[in-house]
């Protein structure tokens, strides 16, 4: 959990930044975003910065609630347009702020169609079949109502006993 709460953090930090800088001038992400921070209660906050599992609640409602009372930004492996759908209205139309959530999940090698795991496909030294493969796990997972994957993992590994070295490339920074 404590990762996961530091990758929103670092995202939230990234997108706002990317909306500072991605202005013509108007301002019009930047004032709305700080409009809505200015009226976000400390709980609030918090949920906007937890990227929760649907299987973390009890039952279907006690999940609705929490989006209701603004206590989750985030939704990791939840999947399914009616259902994704569904869990967005409620946050956009049912919570305090209507601020949407975002759904993410691991698609590392693959979502609906499976590839080889990211350190076998950078072993063939191919990048344009490696962006083909991720490019087609965007498509499926966005299919999907998942809109925020943890893949491609660019990470540099140099100790085989860290136990994701094979969701990155390996070793060599330029394989990266």
């Amino acid at each position: 959990m404590k990762h996961s709460f530091a990758i929103l953090l670092a995202c939230l930090l990234l997108l706002t930044y990317s909306c500072k800088t991605a202005n013509t001038g108007d301002n019009v992400v930047e004032n709305r975003v700080d409009k809505l921070l200015l009226q976000m209660t400390l709980d609030e906050k918090i949920g906007q910065m937890s990227q929760l599992e649907p299987g973390m609640f009890d039952t279907e409602e006690n999940l609705t609630k929490a989006i209701r009372e603004g206590r989750c930004g985030s939704l990791l492996n939840c999947w399914g347009v009616e259902k994704v759908n569904e869990l967005q209205r409620i946050a956009i139309k049912e919570s305090r702020l209507g601020i949407p959530l975002i759904i993410g999940r691991d698609v590392i090698h693959g979502y609906r169609t499976v590839f080889p795991i990211p350190l076998g496909m950078a072993a063939s030294w191919d990048p344009e079949i490696v962006r083909m493969a991720f490019r087609i796990a965007a498509t499926e997972a966005s299919s999907q109502g998942i809109k925020w994957t943890f893949a491609p993992m660019i990470d540099i590994t140099w100790d085989p006993r860290w136990g994701r070295i094979a969701e990155g490339c390996g070793e060599d920074p330029y394989m990266a």
